[in-house]
C-alpha cells in the first residue's frame, strides 16, 4: 500500500525562514509555488547543452511568477490592516494583484499602459474585479503615478509593485526550489529583464541558501532584455521601448540598480536579444519540448541560444532558464506564430485519412 504524502506545504510555511513574515502574518495562499523545474534534452541538444533546464513559472495560479511576491506582499498589507493594493503593470503584476487582492478582501487598483497589454493578462485582472486605468503613456508613467497615488495620505493605499521589498523577498523562493530540485545551485540562471526585480530576487535567493550552508556556490546570473527596450544594455534609459515582448516592454527599469549589482556580484552579464530571436525560442521551447510559455519568457532562452552558439557556454554546465509567464497570456503573439493550419475534413475516417495524406 502507498502511503499518502499528506498536504504539500504552502509556500510562505515551507521557506518561513527565509521571508518576512511574523506570527500576525495573515495565513494567504492560492497554492503558488512548487513549479516544474524541466530538464529541456531536446532543446539543449540544439542549443549544444547537456544540463539545460527551465524553472516553469507559468504554472502558478495567475500563470506568471508574480504570484510568488504577491502573496507576501499582500499577506504583509493585511498585516498592517490595508484595504486597498494599487500597481502599474504591463499585465502580470496585473493579473496577480487583482487575484490576491480578491482572496484577501482588498480594493485592487491597476494603472497600465493603454493598448500595450496582452489580452490574457488583462482579462484575469477585469474578470478579478480589479478597478483598471489604461492611460495615455508607457509602464513608466504608469509607475511614476502609482508611486506617487500611494505615497499621498487623502487616500491610504498599498503599492504592491517590486519596488515593495516583500515582493521581491516571495520571488526569491524560485532559487530555493531550483537548488532543492538540483540538490545544488545551477552554474547559470538566465532569466529575463523587464523592470529588473527578479534576477536581483533569485540572487538575493541564491545568496541566502549559500549563507545558510544549503549550497556551496551561487550561479552567474544572465540576464536578457529585449533589443527595442534595453535601458541597462545601451546604458541610459529608453524613453519609447518597443518589443513583441510586452512583459519586458520597460524603458527605465525600478529595480535597475538591484540588477546590476545581482549581475556584477554574480560575475553574470546583462544583454539584449531580438525580437526574432526571443520568438525562435519561444517557437523552439513548444515544438521540442511542449512548454508553452509567453514571449517575454523565451527571452531567457533566447539568451542561452546566443552564448552557447557563441560557444560562451560550457556542454556540461548545469543551466536553467526562468520561463516567467505562461503562453496563454499573450493569444494574440500565439495566433501569429502558430506554424501548423487546421486541417478541414469530413466527418469519416476516409476524409480524415485524405486530409492527412494517408
Amino acid at each position: 500500500m502507498i502511503e499518502p504524502l499528506g498536504p504539500r506545504p504552502r509556500l510562505l510555511d515551507r521557506y518561513r525562514a527565509f521571508l518576512p513574515l511574523t506570527d500576525a502574518t495573515p495565513a494567504l495562499s492560492l497554492g503558488e509555488g512548487g513549479t516544474p523545474l524541466v530538464h529541456l534534452r531536446r532543446l539543449g541538444a540544439a542549443y549544444g547543452l547537456v544540463n539545460l533546464h527551465a524553472k516553469v513559472e507559468g504554472t502558478n495560479p495567475t500563470g506568471s511568477f508574480k504570484d510568488r511576491g504577491m502573496v507576501v506582499a499582500v499577506a504583509k498589507a493585511l498585516e498592517v490592516g490595508a484595504r486597498s493594493i494599487i500597481c502599474a503593470s504591463t499585465g502580470n503584476t496585473s493579473a496577480s494583484a487583482a487575484a490576491y487582492g480578491a482572496a484577501a478582501g482588498l480594493d485592487v487598483v491597476v494603472v497600465l499602459p493603454k493598448g500595450a497589454i496582452a489580452l490574457g493578462k488583462l482579462l484575469q485582472a477585469l474578470v478579478a474585479g480589479a478597478r483598471v486605468v489604461a492611460i495615455d503613456g508607457n509602464f513608466d508613467a504608469a509607475l511614476a503615478i502609482v508611486r506617487e497615488l500611494a505615497a499621498g495620505d487623502d487616500h491610504p493605499i498599498t503599492l504592491v509593485n517590486s519596488v515593495n521589498p516583500h515582493r521581491i523577498a516571495g520571488q526569491k523562493t524560485a532559487a530555493f526550489e531550483i537548488c532543492d530540485d538540483l540538490g545544488r545551485a545551477p552554474e547559470l540562471l538566465a532569466i529575463p529583464v523587464g523592470n529588473a526585480g527578479n534576477i536581483s530576487a533569485y540572487w538575493a535567493g541564491f545568496t541566502d541558501y549559500a549563507m545558510a550552508g544549503i549550497v556551496e556556490r551561487r550561479p552567474r546570473m544572465l540576464g536578457f532584455q529585449a533589443a527595442g527596450a534595453a535601458p541597462i544594455v545601451r546604458g541610459a534609459p529608453v524613453e519609447q521601448p518597443e518589443t513583441v515582448a510586452t512583459a519586458i516592454r520597460i524603458g527605465n527599469p525600478a529595480s535597475w540598480t538591484l540588477a546590476t549589482a545581482a549581475r556584477d556580484e554574480s560575475g553574470g552579464r546583462i544583454e539584449a536579444v531580438t525580437d526574432d530571436e526571443i520568438l525562435a525560442a519561444y517557437r523552439d521551447v513548444a515544438s521540442l519540448e511542449g512548454i508553452f510559455c509567453e514571449p517575454s519568457s523565451a527571452a531567457s532562452l533566447a539568451g542561452v541560444a546566443k552564448l552557447a552558439r557563441a560557444g560562451e557556454i560550457e556542454r556540461e554546465a548545469f543551466v536553467v532558464a526562468v520561463l516567467t509567464g505562461n503562453g496563454l497570456k499573450d493569444p494574440a503573439t500565439a495566433e501569429a506564430q502558430a506554424g501548423a493550419a487546421i486541417l478541414d475534413a469530413g466527418a469519416s475516417v476516409d476524409a480524415v485519412r485524405r486530409v492527412l495524406g494517408w
